[in-house]
């Protein structure tokens, strides 16, 4: 049975095939992780399926918000995404609560969906899907406060 040792380690790299490691060592030690940009967005792009006529529907939600498809009622709380240059990643916390035959409200969904995931998380109900799409920083709906003054 081999033992683990650092000095046998060492020996092992110093070695002429594994001297490149050795001298990487210091290098993979002292370096950290590049951390990636969170940029929060003020919509949050979603999609939704009427599995009764096959209808897909996209529509914009502004973050605190809360938009009625459907049955359902969608209000995202942040929507998340990277820069541009960065590996892709698209989050968003939502509540979505469906309105009932008797007219109340009953909460189906409080959690994080993901873009890159859409069947991860999204929102299953007997005749609405929801699912994200993307998150964006303007839309040309109108924001909530702009519409109801008009």
């Amino acid at each position: 049975m081999a033992e683990f040792s650092l000095r046998g380690l060492i020996g092992r790299l110093a070695r002429p095939a594994g001297l490149g490691l050795l001298l990487a060592l210091p290098l993979i030690s002292t370096t950290a992780p590049a951390g990636a940009t969170r940029l929060s967005n003020a919509v949050a792009v979603f999609s939704g399926i009427d599995k009764i006529t096959g209808r897909i529907t996209t529509f914009d939600v502004y973050i605190g918000e809360t938009v009625q498809f459907g049955a359902l009622q969608v209000t995202p709380r942040v929507c998340h995404s990277r820069d541009e240059t960065e590996a892709p990643k698209t989050t968003t916390f939502v509540e979505v609560d469906e309105i009932t035959l008797d007219r109340k409200i009953r909460r189906i969904f409080t959690g994080w969906m993901f873009a890159d995931s859409p069947g991860l998380n999204a929102v299953e109900h007997p005749v609405y899907d929801v699912w994200l799409q993307s998150c964006k920083t303007t839309s040309e709906v109108p924001p909530p406060d702009t519409a109801a003054k008009q």
